[in-house]
């Protein structure tokens, strides 16, 4: 049998997909384009570049080796920009701490991680103070301050971030190394145990930016990013590598807006004033957002927004349209890199009645470039794409993770069959694009029907008072599981009876069953959200359940 294996001339450069490689064309590109944190700074990514190299000279001047794990803990800033890059392209694993869990899992987190560096915020010392002592791996600590006073904790530091730069060369002859290091871990609170660490190697994040790049990029217009956007995130650096988008932004030359802390008057000015055309976020930051006071006076046309994390309402989808925001979900998880879909509007839609078209941006969207994704039953047999039959949703991709940290039980049981099981329930269509109904552990069995929890909660948002819903499953002797839904009123007074007529109506017109209208409906001030955002309905099934 011949050697089909290509002949490689021994001067040959064998080009590895290292993160590094995505800086190799910014100073032809846009060297002069901005980088801007909140209204305290900004600079052009030729500066960027000189910073990442001062970041990677002060790293290994610290001591950290090809290997060890270096902890963030910062708003999103122009500095986690820099972590994103200088950390592993030394060779070491950037960990992105969640700050929004306890301070008993972030102890966990960074225990499990192995830890060896801190990089950490002033504003976030006092999460430290009570698992300080406990702390196993960590050698030293470097604080970020931005007032410019000395820290006050018990904590030694080598010194401060910016004081610690200035002192460092702008010059760092990066290595060649194994694509297939790892070059990121960040963790993922599941419904049990401790949180989950996800982790990603140097291809992977390479080759989910040239997807994601390619999916985002390739609609004639709607919702397409390109290298002439202003970029904002509003969704926190520590999750799912904010998206990837960072990382493709960055790779484009893309003036990019770091907000810092995620307040609605100063995200609003930055919007205003930097020409912001793009961001993503969960539908809590969305809402929170145009609700804001401020957002009033606010001219939202040409803002493109990718909505995910969980399933956009279609009561905020018509909110922000009505605001002139062209905004669409994308769909993915943590342990997906995350994107797995995107959705835009395909030609057939575009002359659609704005109707039709936000039921199209409300689905869960259409496969990223490289993505194998399928709807199977319990054998793993696909299911036909005809809008109706639903069944697990599962995945491959060349940038999804390969497992679970130093946890081989439920890495085995995430990719069982040879596909990554994300855990939710959907379908295709007939034009190509998903729609998950629920999550597994979400959907309320009642009496041997499945009923959506998303579905219940889209319509009680569609009743003008209301301003956030989750629909839970609650135990019932007789029928296993009865739907319960709760809402928080918009303002005044919420009549529940009012919202239960919304349900019936769906019955009537044949758009649920009538076994789906809910029991239950509770008036609550408020809904308890996870550390990203997201309804937690763990923590509401113990407290209603």
């Amino acid at each position: 049998m011949s050697d089909h294996k290509i002949y490689r001339t021994p001067s040959a450069y064998s080009y590895p997909l290292l993160i590094k490689q995505l800086l190799n064309t910014l100073e032809l590109r846009h060297p002069d384009q901005e980088i801007v944190y909140a209204d305290r700074l900004r600079y052009t990514y030729r500066d960027f570049k000189k910073r990442v190299a001062r970041l990677a000279n002060l790293l290994v001047s610290l001591g950290v080796k090809e290997g060890d794990t270096v902890a963030v803990l910062d708003w999103d800033s122009h500095r986690y920009l820099e972590c994103f890059f200088a950390i592993p392209m030394v060779g070491a694993v950037l960990h992105t701490v969640n700050i929004r869990l306890s301070p008993d899992q972030i102890l966990y987190t960074m225990n499990h991680a192995g830890d060896d560096l801190v990089l950490i915020n002033e504003e976030f010392l006092p999460l430290m103070a009570p698992i300080l002592g406990r702390i196993e791996t960590v050698k030293d600590w470097v604080v970020i301050s931005e007032s410019g006073d000395n820290a006050d904790s018990a904590i030694q530091f080598s010194g401060e971030y910016e004081a610690l730069l200035d002192t460092q060369s702008e010059e760092y002859d990066f290595a060649d190394f194994d694509e297939d290091l790892r070059a990121t871990i960040f963790y993922t609170t599941g419904t049990t145990g401790n949180p989950k660490g996800v982790y990603y190697s140097h291809r992977q994040i390479v080759l989910h930016t040239l997807g994601k790049g390619l999916a985002m990029g390739s609609p004639a217009e709607q919702g397409r990013f390109h290298d002439q956007d202003v970029y904002m995130p509003l969704t926190p650096m520590f999750h799912a590598h904010a998206w990837g988008v960072p990382y493709l932004a960055t790779l484009l030359g893309v003036k990019q807006i770091y907000p810092g802390r995620y307040e609605p008057g100063k995200l609003l000015d930055l919007f205003q004033k930097e020409s912001v055309t793009f961001s993503h976020c969960v539908p809590t930051i969305l809402h929170m957002v145009l609700n804001a006071p401020e957002a009033e006076a606010v001219d939202f046309n040409g803002w493109k927004m990718t909505i995910g994390g969980s399933a956009l309402p279609v009561a905020l989808a018509v909110q922000a349209r009505a605001r002139g925001i062209d905004l669409f979900s994308g769909y993915g998880m943590s342990e997906t890199g995350p994107v797995l879909t995107l959705a835009q509007l395909s030609a057939e839609y575009a002359e659609s009645g704005e109707e039709e078209q936000i039921d199209v941006r409300c689905r869960s969207g259409r496969p990223a470039p490289l993505v194998d994704i399928r709807v199977v039953d319990a054998d793993m047999n696909n299911l036909p794409n005809d809008g109706v039959t639903t069944g697990e949703v599962v995945a491959r991709a060349p940038w999804l993770t390969q497992g679970y940290f130093r946890d081989p039980e439920q890495s085995e049981e995430l990719w069982r069959g040879g596909y990554l099981h994300t855990g939710d329930l959907g379908y295709f269509d007939a034009s190509g694009y998903l729609k998950v109904t629920d999550r597994v552990k979400d959907v309320i069995k009642s009496g041997g029907e499945w009923i959506s929890s998303i579905y219940l909660e889209d319509l009680a948002l569609q009743h003008d008072n209301v301003s956030e819903a989750a629909a839970i499953g609650i135990a019932d002797e007789k029928w296993g599981e009865r739907p319960l839904v709760l809402v928080v009123p918009r303002q005044g007074e919420l009549d529940s009876e009012a919202v239960r007529s919304k349900f019936l109506q769906a019955a009537s017109d044949g758009l649920i069953s009538k076994w789906a209208v809910p029991d239950q409906i509770k008036v609550v001030d408020a809904i308890q959200k996870t550390s990203v955002g997201k309804i937690d309905k763990k923590y509401l099934r113990t407290q209603f359940g």
